[in-house]
This record gives C-alpha cells, sequence and structure tokens, in this order.
C-alpha cells in the first residue's frame, strides 16, 4: 500500500532551499518515489493552513520511503533544507481501500 511523506513547509532563505530542491528529484526517484504534489498555493478552504509551502511524495510502501528519508544520501541534504527553511514533515500511510 503507497505511503507518503507530507511537509509543510516555509522557505526562510529562498537560495539555500533551491540547493535543496535541485537535489531532491533525484534522490526521491532512486528510492522509488515520485512528488504528488510540490509546492503552489494553497487555495484554503477553511481554517488556517500552517505553511505556505506544501510537498507530497508517494513511495510504493512504508518501508521505501523509510529508506528514502534513513539514507545517507537524504540526511546529507537534511541540514540544507533546515538551514533554508522551517516546517514539519510526517511519514502518512494511504488510506485503506474502501
Amino acid at each position: 500500500m503507497p505511503a507518503y511523506i507530507v511537509a509543510l513547509v516555509e522557505v526562510t532563505d529562498p537560495q539555500t532551499y533551491d540547493g535543496y530542491r535541485a537535489r531532491t528529484p533525484g534522490l526521491v526517484a532512486k528510492y522509488g518515489g515520485r512528488f504528488v504534489i510540490r509546492g503552489g498555493e494553497p487555495q484554503v478552504l477553511e481554517g488556517d493552513w500552517p505553511a505556505p509551502w506544501v510537498v507530497v511524495i508517494e513511495f510504493p510502501d512504508e518501508a521505501a520511503a523509510r529508506r528514502f528519508y534513513d539514507s545517507p544520501d537524504y540526511q546529507e541534504i537534511v541540514p540544507i533544507r533546515q538551514k533554508g527553511s522551517r516546517g514539519t514533515l510526517a511519514l502518512l500511510p494511504a488510506a485503506p481501500p474502501t
């Protein structure tokens, strides 16, 4: 069953964050993932939205998402993301079939 890494991000240093963004597509693909959402400005329909930038990456399963996140390749660029932004990342399973 698919799993998703979801990030709610506020970019604080666009130049630094761009260095991170340039390296993520290859790593996501290497670990079997694909971007479902990468940025955009949310059209908030209700309530308060916590971040101006949203990223959703789909992986074949939770194990693949974990391999990506825990990989030395990705952990090498995490400090770049953290220097250029603040936000929250979560790993979520897909909804079970109904």
